[in-house]
């Protein structure tokens, strides 16, 4: 559990070298978001609207934090990510214990 522990924090740690300074270097763009600017251009008028940020619900678009470097945005949602799964994890644990009376 210790070693998946670690790499875990070394993977959210090494994220934004993926999805910031890599996808920068390359220039990537999300495949639909560029699929909707080629049917847009193709109409020769705005068909598909960019309303990402109207039906946003997440705190972190884009894994993006007000105020910080897209690169640190990138670490923190990670580690925001694996605490939630670990609280899940930490739940279906106890829950599972619970049921089979084990302690």
């Amino acid at each position: 559990m210790r070693r998946l522990v670690l790499l875990l924090i070394v993977l959210a740690l090494i994220s934004p070298i993926f999805g910031v300074w890599l996808a920068n270097l390359i220039g990537y763009h999300e495949p639909l978001d560029v699929a909707a600017d080629m049917i847009n251009e193709a109409a020769g008028r705005p068909v598909l609207q960019d309303i990402r940020y109207q039906i946003n619900w997440t705190p972190f678009i884009d894994y993006t934090v007000p105020g910080l470097p897209d690169w640190a945005g990138y670490i923190v949602s990670a580690f925001i990510g694996l605490a939630i799964y670990y609280v899940l994890y930490q739940v279906l644990v106890a829950r599972r214990r619970r049921v089979k009376g084990v302690r």
